[in-house]
């Protein structure tokens, strides 16, 4: 639009709700470009402006009919009325949709964990005037049954690798607020591609509960996980042995690193992340305890914790060293995988309690849905595929390389 003519447009008026409110700018620019493209469409459709009743003629103007562009109230106009069902117009929308914007408005606060009515309050101050909550709902239920049709589609009958990540959240139970853990397990295909295969909140982390998911896995078509990267879980490798005795668990390097930096204070955690890698980038065992060693003798001082965490959870470093380097270099190669975390926990930590376990779990879904990580590629993974297919050899598909 020409700049001139909207600063002629603006000149007169000195409040928002002037331009906002009732009868505002915005609302009589809406009816007046909307009642211009139905004038156009109509004299379109019926090439005579009066267009006389004919017997066969199927473009017959009807009168005209109240017709609420939206469902929150934004405009009503007068749109021609047809005899022809077909004829629908593309400017007056039928009654029960939604102005885009508005969906986008919903979608952006329900990620947040807002309820119904709470974004009926937030739409209410940001536009005024009364707005329903059927419209709300109807968008919110809709979420609800994109993330249930999400959480049961089918999988990949082989993911190589599988990270299993967890954020903590409070939630309202029955009234009260319990705090939660929102777990992610991330697969990467044959073909190298990052998917989130599902999401899950869990109160009290056990074996029932993992055999629980890794059963959900395997009725979704997971017939075999080569490696699983994951904290030491309670009772989750009890659950590997039950559900899938062949996948060999590894505790992943990414929460290593991560829980190691808790400790440590933003002006030094660049320098900490550095020696680190000198730890779980080693050639061998012998090498990365001798790096522990070095990291021991310059940081135990300031930093005792982290040294004490990974001479802990050692035994359950170790067998990364006996992979080859191309597969340890796609386990710690976790780029992608921290985009979606950094996601996930911006999303998470906006809201202070969740009111109910699927509000967490769609306001996650939303948070992952815009993030098309398959198209992020896996760097190296031909080299590691190929140290996948001859380890396992017998559990990997042929012509897969």
């Amino acid at each position: 639009m020409n700049k001139h003519l909207i600063d002629k447009l603006l000149a007169e008026y000195k409040s928002p709700e002037e331009l906002l409110g009732k009868n505002g700018l915005l609302e009589q620019l809406t009816k007046a470009i909307l009642r211009r493209v139905l004038r156009d469409e109509s004299t379109q459709w019926c090439s005579d402006e009066r267009c006389p009743p004919q017997r066969g003629s199927d473009s017959k103007r009807d009168g005209k009919t109240e017709r609420r562009n939206g469902e929150f109230e934004i405009v009503d106009i007068e749109a021609p009325r047809y005899r022809e069902s077909s004829r629908n117009s593309k400017a007056a929308i039928k009654r029960g949709t939604r102005f885009a914007f508005l969906d986008n408005k919903i979608l952006a606060l329900y990620a947040l964990g807002l309820s119904t009515r709470e974004i009926q309050g937030h739409l209410e101050e940001m536009y005024p005037g009364e707005r329903s909550l059927a419209p709300i709902s109807s968008r919110t239920d809709a979420v609800d049954e994109e993330v249930k049709a999400w959480q049961s589609r089918p999988l990949d009958a082989l993911y190589p690798l599988v990270y299993l990540d967890a954020r903590m959240v409070k939630i309202r139970i029955r009234g009260k607020v319990e705090t939660r853990a929102v777990h992610m397990a991330t697969g990467i295909t044959l073909g190298g591609q990052k998917d989130v295969l599902g999401l899950w909140t869990s109160a009290d982390d056990g074996a029932k509960f993992w055999v629980h998911v890794l059963t959900e896995l395997q009725n979704r078509g997971v017939k075999d996980i080569l490696i699983v990267c994951s904290d030491e879980l309670k009772g989750f490798r009890q659950a590997v042995q039950t559900v899938c005795p062949r996948t060999s668990v590894q505790l992943c390097i990414l929460h290593m690193v991560r829980a190691s930096l808790n400790y440590v204070s933003w002006k030094e955690r660049r320098a900490v992340a550095r020696d680190l890698k000198l730890i779980y980038r080693a050639p061998d065992q012998e090498e990365a305890e001798r790096q522990l060693v070095n990291f021991a003798q310059q940081w135990d001082e300031r930093y005792p914790s982290v040294g004490a965490l990974w001479r802990r959870q050692w035994s359950g470093v170790v067998p990364f060293f006996r992979l080859p380097l191309e597969i340890r270099k796609i386990i710690y190669t976790t780029n992608a995988l921290e985009s979606l975390n950094v996601r996930l926990g911006r999303t998470i930590n906006r809201r202070s309690v969740f009111p109910s376990e699927e509000s967490v779990l769609n306001a996650a879904y939303l948070a992952l849905r815009n993030l098309n990580i398959k198209r992020i590629a896996v760097h190296g993974w031909k080299e590691a595929l190929n140290h996948f297919s001859i380890l396992w050899e017998t559990r990997f598909p042929q012509n897969t390389l």
